[in-house]
């Protein structure tokens, strides 16, 4: 018998963190994070990150573990998930993993080897120091050249994950896509659903913009501001993370505060939408339309239980 698993995913601010909750203390389940900036301590607002009182006596794992200077990558999500989901299943609970970030969800759900590259850190080094000097659109093109796939799927802004592909190719002489579409292909160890939370365009955009007004009413400023006199800084992963590096882009003197505003809207929206188009290139995944469902939170959780309960899972 393959052990039960919950995802629960979709674009951010689609609305996962709420129902989330609700599914969990239905089904008797523990949320895993698969939010690569809510594991940083510190970054709460610009994260949208759940509170300990939105959690509802719900345990969260992988939320504010990590200091603002450590790195966060999937092999560590990997590593950290699956520990965490050997906690769950020995409570007799079942692990619910929610969040948008689809690249972890896939590691964890179909076992993805993502194969370290040894010791050898030269090339990486290499790479680094070309960002440094020519800029993140430069190594995107390179990338481009070598594996279009990948340059596709990754943004040029993901700086880390543009070097890691070009990485790859430089020391095994294959693209990381083809390499990770293999991976793919790989049978799930567990009984899982895949949710995908969804809703029109338009109602999904206005909840962008709204949140990141509200987020800048929390205080994002003065949040971004603190980190920087904590010692963070612009090239750290965690500070290149939206609603970080436009706030710092203002605070640095290299934009207004109405353009830093307008590009995070911007850039959030068209995350949104990159976001969907990785869930429809996902297999076995299940389409929740909060539109069709009237946007009912009560319709919608109903349907997801449905769901579970007709594969047997509780």
């Amino acid at each position: 018998m393959k052990r039960p698993l919950i995802i629960l995913t979709g674009p951010t601010a689609v609305g996962k963190t709420e129902l989330s909750i609700k599914l969990a203390k239905e089904i008797g389940g523990e949320i895993i994070s698969a939010d690569s900036m809510q594991v940083y301590k510190y970054m709460d607002i610009g994260t949208a990150k759940i509170t300990p009182e939105e959690m509802n006596g719900v345990k969260h794992y992988l939320i504010d573990e990590l200091e603002p200077e450590e790195e966060f990558n999937v092999v560590k999500f990997k590593e950290y998930t699956n520990r965490y989901m050997e906690e769950i299943y020995s409570r007799g609970k079942i692990p619910v993993i929610v969040g948008g970030t689809g690249f972890y969800i896939q590691a964890v759900l179909y076992g993805i080897d993502f194969k370290d590259n040894g010791e050898d850190t030269s090339y990486r080094q290499h790479l680094e120091e070309l960002y440094k000097k020519e800029g993140s659109s430069y190594l995107h093109d390179k990338l481009a050249q070598v594996d279009p796939p990948s340059a596709e799927a990754i943004h040029p802004n993901n700086v880390k994950r543009v070097i890691r592909a070009l990485e790859y190719f430089y020391q095994t002489g294959s693209r990381i896509s083809e390499h990770n579409e293999e991976q793919r292909r790989n049978e799930s160890p567990y009984q899982f659903c895949y949710f995908v939370l969804t809703n029109k365009r338009e109602i999904l955009y206005e909840r962008i913009n709204k949140r990141v007004d509200h987020m800048m009413e929390n205080g994002l400023i003065d949040e971004v501001a603190i980190l920087l006199k904590k010692g963070c800084t612009k090239d750290m992963i965690s500070m290149q993370g939206l609603g970080y590096k436009e706030i710092i882009a203002y605070l640095n003197g290299e934009c207004s505060l109405e353009d830093a505003v307008y590009t995070l809207k911007r850039d959030t929206r068209h995350f949104a939408k990159r976001q969907l188009t990785w869930f429809k290139r996902e297999k076995e995944v299940i389409w929740i339309d909060k539109n069709e469902l009237e946007n009912d939170e009560t319709k919608i959780l109903e349907a997801l239980i449905k769901t579970i309960r007709d594969k047997n899972m509780i």
